[in-house]
């Protein structure tokens, strides 16, 4: 039996209609996810969403929102994160930079470059035929040509990693390495492989190797200072600002 690849589209919405309708349909596709502003009320394209709804109705292909905040960066890659996820590997997706805001297109572009290895993802900008202008309505009418971006891959930190960063946010943003080492113990994070009087030590030594030089040194994620007897690892602002994104 033959597998079919889904197309689906990745729309923030503005104040565009045509850029995200006219696409769709010329690029077939089978699904599309409008990213829509989590707060209405601060949002004067809201009535534009009627109108993307009932034309891409008309074209049998079928519609799913998923709201967000649309000035924050990070938000709104991890928005488009979780649509990739929630897609099967044989679809084909398209993130369409044309349709909203410049820092949804920023977070369009970043999300397609971090996430291109789980999926077949495929930026584009919908060129405009008319600019029109009018702030609270469609502002350009028309494609004159949609050009696929090419997405060059930005390197995300193994699932490891990713799950210690959640363990260490999960607690505030600092833990001890003391109860780091046993979460990353108790969710197989690390290997440790000692004899029971020495395992406490080579757990240390596990997490220092595996989690916690490459989360500091390459990534530069945490920062580890002792404080009395303790050694505290905590999320520096690049650490931080993954996490809102990764997890």
């Amino acid at each position: 039996m033959l597998n079919v690849r889904r197309r689906v589209h990745i729309a923030a919405v503005g104040y565009e209609v045509d850029r995200i309708v006219i696409p769709a349909k010329k690029l077939k596709a089978d699904r599309v996810w409008l990213l829509i502003h989590s707060r209405p009320h601060e949002d004067k394209a809201t009535h534009l969403i009627e109108r993307i709804l009932r034309q891409l109705g008309k074209a049998q292909i079928e519609v799913r929102q998923k709201r967000h905040d649309r000035t924050s960066l990070f938000g709104i890659i991890r928005s488009i994160r979780d649509v990739l996820e929630a897609h099967e590997a044989e679809s084909d997706v398209y993130v369409n930079l044309a349709s909203g805001s410049k820092i949804q297109a920023v977070a369009g572009m970043m999300a397609a470059m971090m996430f291109n290895g789980r999926r077949n993802v495929v930026p584009f900008y919908a060129e405009a035929e008319n600019y029109a202008g009018f702030e609270g309505k469609q502002i350009s009418t028309g494609i004159k040509e949609i050009v696929n971006i090419p997405a060059y891959e930005i390197q995300t930190p193994e699932s490891r990693l990713i799950e210690a960063l959640r363990i260490v946010r999960e607690n505030g943003g600092r833990i001890t390495k003391k109860e780091l080492a046993e979460a990353a113990d108790e969710q197989k994070l690390i290997s440790v492989r000692s004899p029971e009087g020495n395992y406490s030590q080579v757990r240390f030594t596990s997490l220092d190797k595996n989690i916690i030089q490459p989360l500091e040194s390459k990534w530069g994620f945490v920062k580890v200072t002792k404080v009395g007897r303790n050694r505290w690892v905590s999320l520096t602002d690049e650490g931080m600002n993954a996490s809102e994104f990764l997890l």
